[in-house]
C-alpha cells in the first residue's frame, strides 16, 4: 500500500507501483471505440503509462496534454492515458483538445487493472479512482522508471519519465 495525499490529506492506494526491472503486468482496457485493448496490441513499442484518476479535473486533463505534445518526439513510443473515466469522456476530452498521440484507456469494465499496478485509491472522497502515477516500459515489457506521484493535485514528474525514454 502507498499512502499519498489528497490536498494534504493522507489517501491510500491498494498497492505498490510495478518494480523497476520487472515485467509489466498484462492489461485488458477499453478504448474510445469500445474495443478491448491488451498489452499485446502494443507489443515492441516503448510504453508510457499516464494514469490518473479523471480528465475532468485540471491536472488531469494537463498531463494528457502534455504527454501527447511529447509523445510525437519519441519513435517507436505509445502513451497510454488511463482513467476510470468512460470510454466516451476520453472520447470526447481528445476530440475536444484535437490529441492524436495518445491512447486514451479506460479501467471501466476491468477494475483489475488498479490492483494489479497498485494504482485503485482504497480510502477517501476519490476510493475506486486510480491514483495518479507514471509507468515507462521498454519494447521487451521491463519496467523503466515509475512514479507514485505524492499529492494528487501535483503533476508527475515529465521530464524524469521521458527521459527514462531515452
Amino acid at each position: 500500500m502507498a499512502t499519498i495525499t489528497l490536498k494534504g490529506n493522507p489517501i491510500d492506494t491498494i498497492g505498490e507501483l510495478p518494480a523497476v526491472g520487472s515485467k509489466v503486468p498484462g492489461f485488458n482496457l477499453t478504448d474510445t471505440d469500445l474495443h478491448d485493448r491488451t498489452l499485446s496490441n502494443f507489443s515492441g513499442k516503448n510504453l508510457i503509462f499516464n494514469i490518473f484518476p479523471s480528465l475532468d479535473t485540471p491536472v488531469c486533463a494537463a498531463s494528457v496534454r502534455k504527454f501527447n505534445s511529447e509523445a510525437a518526439s519519441f519513435n517507436n513510443a505509445a502513451v497510454l492515458c488511463i482513467s476510470a473515466d468512460l470510454p466516451f469522456a476520453h472520447k470526447r476530452f481528445c476530440e475536444s483538445e484535437g490529441l492524436d498521440n495518445v491512447y486514451p484507456l479506460s479501467t471501466f469494465r476491468s477494475p483489475q487493472f488498479g490492483k494489479d499496478f497498485g494504482v485503485e485509491i482504497t480510502t477517501g472522497p476519490l476510493a475506486g479512482l486510480l491514483s495518479r502515477a507514471v509507468v515507462i516500459v521498454d519494447p521487451e515489457g521491463v519496467v523503466k522508471y515509475v512514479e507514485q506521484v505524492p499529492e494528487i493535485a501535483q503533476d508527475p514528474d515529465f521530464d524524469a519519465a521521458l527521459a527514462a525514454l531515452k
